[in-house]
């Protein structure tokens, strides 16, 4: 070993035990938060009926041994300004924070103790003229307490977003169409953080559970255990573009609808029932999920056309009724992949619902083209 390499040895450590040593040292040596910022999945534009967003998550993962307060999210552009594009504060941080493997009042939800993390979900609108082709996230923290309290800002790496490819067909036809648990700030979809072979990814990141209704917004008439009492069973599933089948399955029976009721165990083979992927090209893939059992009409390897019927809507798998489960991801995979928003070429709003079919109004249809519907929105298709 050379005399230099062992005099820039000993210099790295001096410097390390220095600051570790010396209590002076250490209370003058102000550092950056010792936090982890960052965006699996770069964001894609999107547009739906209020206008264009961006929809993406912060991971904040505190590496240190003291607990840190986040008490702001900024999104910063990405050019040599850095001018703030939004901010979450407040309620609006508290209500977009999820903690990964912990069950914490929603209060606490901002303190992010050592060693663990928090997942801020961003849903940012932006103005479709001037929207940024990349971000940075700034985040302030707050340490200690009293007269110790000491607040501090990090910012993460640049991020750069993504552009839609061409707009897709519907999954269906006719209606009247609920957008369930669609996209939107804080949908059952929009959180589904989940952890395949070891990454976790939000596959249903935009996907709709389509639900037909009636003209008095109910999904069903007469018994409602029975599956074909449901307007939505044996709909047509069609094809959102030309392309090539590259998963298929099928052969789980339907289950009786109910919110505890299902045919077979759900396991990662089974949670999206019968199911059918198309790659769509671009990097998209297209995955219909619950399909009815002994009607998909694609097998793997197929090209298919746009508008072809693939398969009927079924009750399958993690389902409690009726209905077609479709969304666009990145990859072949209905979980372990990351979903991107999409447009429809056409299709009609008539109506919304505050909530799953709950508080639905039926408004003039208004014919839209290159979105994608946003939760609770009633909608007819070509």
């Amino acid at each position: 070993m050379s005399l230099t390499s062992v005099y820039r040895r000993a210099l790295v450590g001096a410097v390390v035990c220095g600051v570790a040593a010396s209590g002076v040292a250490s209370a003058q040596a102000i550092l950056p938060p010792s936090l982890e910022l960052r965006v699996p999945k770069a964001p894609t534009l999107g547009t739906a009926e209020g206008g264009s967003f961006l929809a993406y998550e912060l991971h904040i993962t505190n590496f240190s041994g003291q607990p840190m307060t986040l008490k702001s999210v900024e999104v910063l552009s990405g050019s040599a300004d850095k001018r703030v594009l939004f901010t979450l504060a407040d309620s609006a941080l508290t209500q977009g924070i999820a903690r990964p493997g912990l069950t914490i009042p929603a209060g606490d939800r901002s303190k992010i103790a050592g060693g663990t993390r928090a997942v801020v979900f961003v849903w940012m609108p932006v103005d479709v003229r001037s929207a940024p082709t990349s971000l940075r996230n700034r985040v302030k923290v707050e340490q200690g307490s009293g007269d110790s309290t000491r607040t501090q800002e990090l910012e993460g790496a640049l991020v750069s977003v993504g552009r839609m490819g061409g707009d897709i067909g519907p999954p269906l036809r006719g209606g009247v169409w609920l957008a369930a648990n669609g996209p939107s700030v804080s949908s059952g979809h929009r959180r589904a953080l989940i952890p395949i072979s070891g990454s976790p990814s939000i596959a249903q990141r935009f996907a709709i559970d389509w639900v037909r209704v009636n003209a008095t917004d109910s999904t069903y008439s007469g018994d409602r255990l029975q599956n074909e009492n449901y307007i939505a069973e044996g709909n047509d599933a069609i094809a959102v573009a030309n392309g090539r089948v590259v998963a298929v399955k099928d052969g789980i029976p339907e289950n009786v609808p109910g919110v505890n009721s299902r045919a077979v165990p759900i396991t990662l083979e089974t949670v999206g029932g019968n199911h059918v992927i198309i790659d769509i090209g671009g990097g998209r893939f297209a995955f219909y999920a619950h399909l009815k059992p002994g009607a998909i009409r694609v097998k793997v390897g197929e090209s298919v056309k746009k508008g072809q019927v693939i398969g009927l809507v079924g009750n399958t798998g993690n389902s409690t009724e009726p209905h077609l489960h479709f969304h666009i991801s990145d990859a072949n995979s209905p979980l372990g992949s990351e979903g991107v928003p999409y447009g429809l070429d056409s299709f009609e709003i008539v109506g919304h619902c505050r909530a799953f079919n709950t508080s639905c109004t039926r408004e003039t249809p208004q014919t839209r083209r290159g979105e994608i519907p946003l939760e609770n929105v009633l909608v007819r298709f070509p």
